[in-house]
């Protein structure tokens, strides 16, 4: 999920209770905060607990809240999932301790020490791209161990590597297998994976669980016809800007033309400019997502 802001350490209440009832009437099982999509890395302590707060409050138990709590420091993470669990979150996910550099026997003990610590069952988050840590298959096979982590997100994008923390995890029936790359997840579910974890839900999650749900009942021709619709997200709002904040801008840009939330980011990133917001004004008319969702004056 994305973090409505109003400008820099300030939530917009109002956005975030209109983003996630529109999420969930999309009829999605879940809900992840602070995660990359909901720039937790820029966001302050103070306004983090805030949003697991009032989210935990408004989704009510309606679906399980998953909270993010990647941090380089062990005691800051055990921190924000205790306050996690205090609002009434499902789980909390971490990628891992990043800035040193770490190898995998490191990886391995201390995120065993980690879930040691947590109140909540933990989610592994591969994501090496922006945390320069990757859980190899091997250390995935010995985290099985541990009772309290109860499965993996896999943001790398490379579906060999995908292939394998099925074949590990298969070891563990409990143990969910979760793809992050939305263009890949209909062939993550063939291929054996439990569900996705898509930035694209915060615009069409209607659009994502159909697609999940065509997968896992082996619906070929009908996930290829949602995936091709997922494709034309990334094609479109993901690609209007130059660099890879390009996404988070358009995520945003996006869902202020449907009147949900500013576009407001933090720091470092900025908005669209007059060009690139017109843009995907014009996307989110031919994508039909203004219907039923009233424009802001």
């Amino acid at each position: 999920m994305a973090t409505p802001l109003l400008g820099q350490d300030r939530l917009d209440h109002a956005g975030l209770e209109r983003l996630i009832e529109h999420i969930l009437a999309g009829g999605v099982h879940g809900l992840f905060i602070l995660g990359s999509t909901g720039e937790a890395p820029s966001l302050s302590c103070r306004l983090r607990c805030e949003l697991i707060e009032r989210t935990c409050e408004q989704v009510s138990g309606r679906v399980p809240v998953l909270v993010g709590i990647t941090d380089a420091s062990f005691g800051d993470a055990v921190a924000m999932a205790e306050h996690a669990a205090d609002s009434g979150a499902a789980a909390v996910v971490h990628a891992g301790p990043y800035y040193f550099p770490i190898a995998q026997a490191e990886l391995a003990a201390t995120t065993a020490n980690l879930a040691a610590a947590l109140p909540l069952p933990l989610f592994l988050y591969n994501m090496p791209s922006h945390t320069k840590v990757n859980f190899d298959p091997d250390t995935v096979r010995r985290l099985l161990e541990v009772p309290n982590i109860v499965g993996v997100k896999d943001s790398s994008g490379q579906l060999v590597y995908f292939k394998k923390l099925l074949h590990v995890a298969a070891a563990r029936p409990d143990f969910a297998v979760l793809i992050g790359p939305e263009e890949l997840l209909a062939e993550a579910i063939f291929m054996g994976a439990h569900g996705g974890v898509t930035g694209g839900a915060n615009l069409d999650p209607a659009l994502y669980v159909s697609l999940y749900e065509a997968a896992r009942a082996g619906e070929l021709a009908r996930a290829r016809e949602l995936s091709a619709g997922v494709l034309r997200i990334s094609t479109t709002i993901y690609a209007a800007g130059k660099y890879w904040s390009g996404y988070l801008q358009g995520i945003k840009a996006a869902l202020a033309a449907m009147g949900i939330c500013e576009d407001i980011l933090a720091e470092p990133f900025q908005p669209f400019g007059p060009a690139e917001k017109a843009l995907i004004e014009k996307y989110v008319r031919e994508l039909g997502w203004l219907q039923g969702v009233p424009l802001r004056a």
